[in-house]
């Protein structure tokens, strides 16, 4: 018998934690734009533990998105009173708690409810969690492209603005002429510099629409960077199913996720915070080791294992990692090319933290998809692994493992694994990439042609013969030959 999840029925829940306040208490501090699977394991749960301690029930979430699919999230969530089951998995044991941060989810595509939440006194933050691809970087430059046509509609309708930064900006613009003190946007992506990315966004959508307003929003609004992490795959059937079979409990959109997590944050909040210390955040003055350490190694790490897998049909991680060409390839990538050019981070050891990510990737609970590893490689290749070879090559050092990381990501976007497989369209810019992988199997440069990705990089000889090498042996003998040859520096 299971029990489907409602404020009501918590009582009645006993397999696993639910709230430690009352939530009737609660109100909003916080709008937060992309409630997904990530915020929900990271951010929610932060603030659960802390209203739990009975402290800062003035910071409650309240859900905001810009996406139609934004829409069915909102739908599973309030059926169910803003509540998500978290079921945290490692090898040897699994826990489920109930969180309640969030209060209230604004209907999608209602602009001028979006905007006057935004101008409410009450709300001091507003973060987000809106991917990578999210923030209109051009991926060369990985600077804020202010031409893209989303950003060039907003500008020219800031009453009914489309895109989270448009909306964000209005918010701003309200509160400026009633005289509030404006919020902090806090970003929660995986992005380096993601406060002053954001900022670059906020600010040069505001030069579009008025100078005097850029210069204030310059002047006067808060973006600290922040480094986030845990391991959240996506939901899917199957999580669903295990929620109600292993825990009795019927939610519409769980999320599972591995039970380490991590949060570095810059203390810059000049309208005021809530005390996330109390419950494991981290603040520092500077954010800049611990993203550099989190992106390259962890999130190049999966980049690294995501597109070898995908092309020997592997399907988990976890599996990837019980692969030993796959996981052999990693840790020789890691320790010799992306660990010797990550700058040092206080009081850590990158090594024991590449070791840490290690037994993370290869936990067999989790059930993360290297298809969700090789996502939207056009906007993580350039965050993830580019900078990494660019720094190596600017050094005159070895880019063998780097480039073939890139060679295999070309590879993949080719649409078919080697044993000829169709790979499903998985970035945003996919027919493009799947051109661009078919015209460089006889021409390998035509891949490093896209200078919106590869930049600086694709100029340097090294790089450039390190790749049409990797690519053409990948073409000649597959990929499982070619990880054999890498991992006997005979590549």
């Amino acid at each position: 018998m299971t029990t489907k999840l409602s404020a009501q029925a918590l009582p009645a829940i006993s397999t696993a934690s639910i709230p430690a306040y009352d939530r009737s208490d609660l109100t909003p501090g916080i709008v937060h734009f992309g409630v997904g699977n990530f915020h929900r394991a990271h951010q929610a749960v932060y603030l659960d533990d802390l209203f739990a301690t009975g402290a800062d029930h003035d910071w409650a979430l309240v859900g905001a998105g810009v996406r139609t699919t934004d829409e069915a999230m909102r739908q599973k969530l309030m059926a169910q009173d803003w509540l998500t089951t978290v079921v945290e998995q490692e090898a040897d044991a699994s826990s489920a708690r109930i969180t309640g941060a969030m209060i209230d989810y604004i209907r999608p595509g209602d602009s001028a409810a979006v905007i006057a939440r935004l101008a409410d006194p009450a709300i001091r933050i507003v973060s987000l969690t809106i991917t990578e691809g999210g923030y209109y970087i051009d991926p060369a430059s990985q600077k804020f492209d202010p031409n893209h046509p989303d950003i060039a509609f907003d500008a020219a309708n800031m009453a009914d603005p489309k895109t989270a930064f448009g909306l964000i900006l209005a918010g701003l613009m309200r509160r400026r002429a009633a005289g509030i003190v404006p919020f902090t946007v806090m970003s929660c992506d995986n992005i380096p510099g993601n406060g002053h990315v954001t900022e670059n966004a906020v600010v040069g959508l505001a030069r579009l629409v008025d100078p005097d307003l850029a210069e204030w929003v310059n002047d006067n609004v808060a973006f600290p960077n922040g480094m986030v992490d845990r391991i959240t795959p996506a939901t899917s059937p199957r999580e669903v199913a295990l929620l109600a079979e292993n825990f009795g409990i019927e939610d519409n959109w769980p999320v599972f996720c591995e039970s380490f997590r991590q949060w570095v944050l810059e203390d810059n909040f000049p309208a005021g915070r809530p005390a996330l210390e109390k419950v494991g955040v981290q603040f520092v003055e500077d954010v800049a080791p611990y993203e550099h350490m989190k992106i390259r190694i962890l999130n190049g790490g999966h980049a690294t294992i995501a597109y070898p897998a995908g092309l020997m049909d592997i399907h988990f991680v976890h599996e990837a990692m019980q692969h030993p060409l796959v996981s052999a390839f990693l840790a020789k990538v890691e320790r010799d090319e992306i660990i010797p050019v990550v700058p040092p981070v206080p009081d850590t050891d990158l090594n024991d933290y590449f070791a840490l990510c290690e037994r993370r990737f290869a936990n067999p609970k989790i059930g993360d998809t290297i298809r969700r590893l090789a996502l939207d490689g056009s906007n993580r290749q350039p965050k993830f692994i580019i900078p990494s070879a660019l720094d190596r090559v600017q050094r005159q050092q070895s880019v063998s493992g780097l480039s073939l990381v890139s060679a295999l990501w070309c590879r993949y976007c080719y649409g078919e694994t080697d044993s000829g497989a169709v790979i499903e369209p998985n970035d945003p810019s996919w027919d493009r990439l799947t051109a661009q992988a078919h015209l460089a199997k006889a021409d390998p440069k035509a891949w490093l042609a896209m200078a919106d990705i590869y930049g600086d990089l694709a100029r340097h000889p090294t790089f450039t013969a390190a790749f049409t090498h990797a690519l053409t042996t990948l073409w000649d003998i597959g990929t499982k030959a070619t990880l054999e040859r890498y991992l006997a520096d005979k590549l």
